[in-house]
């Protein structure tokens, strides 16, 4: 059974950095893309970035280009965001996920995490 789990959220304040982690069980994910998604109350989950196992520079929305860094560690089967100079809009419930093809819709992914919550105080 595919797992993913997510790690790293909390609470930072404005220009501060967390590091998302993203560990994945259970499967073969050689040729998945794996992708960051948030969430805020009563709003549609959000794509933030994604990558192939096999690297690349990874894809991003514009609000967090330059910011965000996707990255996977295929010996770990996990995949991290770095987020640098987090902003109070940047405060959502992150969620992992993995699908056969790089997309920014959340129906074109497969497997899903449980979340972590991430909020950036002003």
């Amino acid at each position: 059974q595919v797992q993913l789990v997510e790690s790293g959220g909390g609470l930072v304040q404005t220009g501060g950095s967390l590091r998302l982690s993203c560990a994945a069980s259970g499967g073969t994910f050689s040729s998945y893309m794996m992708a960051w998604f948030r969430q805020t109350p009563g709003k549609e989950r959000e794509f933030v970035a994604a990558i192939g196992w096999t690297g690349g520079t990874g894809n991003y929305v514009d609000s967090v280009k330059g910011r965000f860094t996707i990255s996977g560690d295929n010996a770990k089967n996990t995949v991290y965001l770095q987020m640098n100079r987090l902003k109070p809009g940047d405060t959502a419930v992150y969620y992992c996920a993995g699908g056969p093809r790089g997309s920014f819709r959340v129906p074109e992914y497969d497997y899903w995490g449980q979340g972590t919550q991430v909020t950036v105080s002003s």
